[in-house]
């Protein structure tokens, strides 16, 4: 397959993550439940659509723990994250078109992520106010976990037809455990589409943005090296 089509896929694939599950925080009124499923549908959705094309990684993070694991080249990584995130910002700026046409005045928080006593006030009813040491535990952690299931889920040994659906399913688990705390980034397109167009009063997205980036990199990188070991003794097990 060409790299301009995987490029296209990956866009077109964060596209769709951003505009569903952002798109429900925004305009759904569902509850934090309703926005974890959705986030874990859009991942499904683009799974079985475009996973053949180029695995829909949909997310930075993902990329980097598949280079890592040595399932892809820097170049393709590299390529990779600027086609996610472009199409990241285009579903931003997508949202912010439906928000201004539905005449709902300042952003606000506009589904960014964030941590602390200020994002808290900013996000409203039901959020936390967590340490910035506790939101890059809580990033690093859920990614780390996030990408041990991608690994294995797509590990050739593995059932390719469920990856889809266990991928999608442990998303929706991760948003569940960490919407209240940090609106759930494991996926630094997502968040950075979502900080650009942000406005909140006495609380800036962009500035604790370089968090909902640096954590999901080190947990996704970590998760990487972690399934080589993994994957390396269980294949050595099975083969005696």
């Amino acid at each position: 397959m060409k790299i301009t089509n995987k490029m296209f896929a990956e866009g077109l694939g964060t596209f769709w993550l951003v505009l569903g599950g952002c798109g429900t925080a925004l305009f759904g009124h569902v509850g934090f439940l309703g926005v974890a499923i959705a986030f874990g549908l859009t991942v499904i959705a683009m799974a079985y659509g475009i996973g053949h094309i180029s695995g829909a990684h949909l997310n930075p993070a993902v990329s980097f723990g598949v280079w890592v694991n040595g399932r892809m080249s820097l170049k393709d990584m590299l390529l990779y994250w600027v086609a996610q995130c472009v199409g990241a910002i285009i579903a931003g700026a997508v949202l912010l078109v439906v928000w201004n046409a539905a005449g709902l005045g300042q952003t606000g928080v506009f589904a960014a992520n964030g941590f602390g006593a200020d994002f808290a006030a900013a996000a409203g009813e039901g959020y936390l106010s967590l340490s910035m040491g506790g939101a890059f535990l809580v990033e690093a952690l859920l990614t780390f976990v996030f990408l041990l299931v991608i690994l294995g889920a797509t590990d050739e040994r593995s059932n390719p037809k469920a990856a889809g659906l266990a991928i999608g399913l442990t998303l929706t688990l991760i948003h569940l455990i960490s919407i209240p705390l940090t609106n759930t980034s494991v996926n630094p397109a997502r968040s950075l589409s979502q900080a650009l167009f942000s406005n909140a009063d006495g609380w800036s997205a962009c500035g604790q943005l370089w968090l909902f980036i640096v954590a999901p990199l080190v947990g996704a990188g970590l998760a990487g090296l972690a399934y080589k070991c993994l994957g390396g003794c269980c294949k050595c097990g099975k083969e005696k």
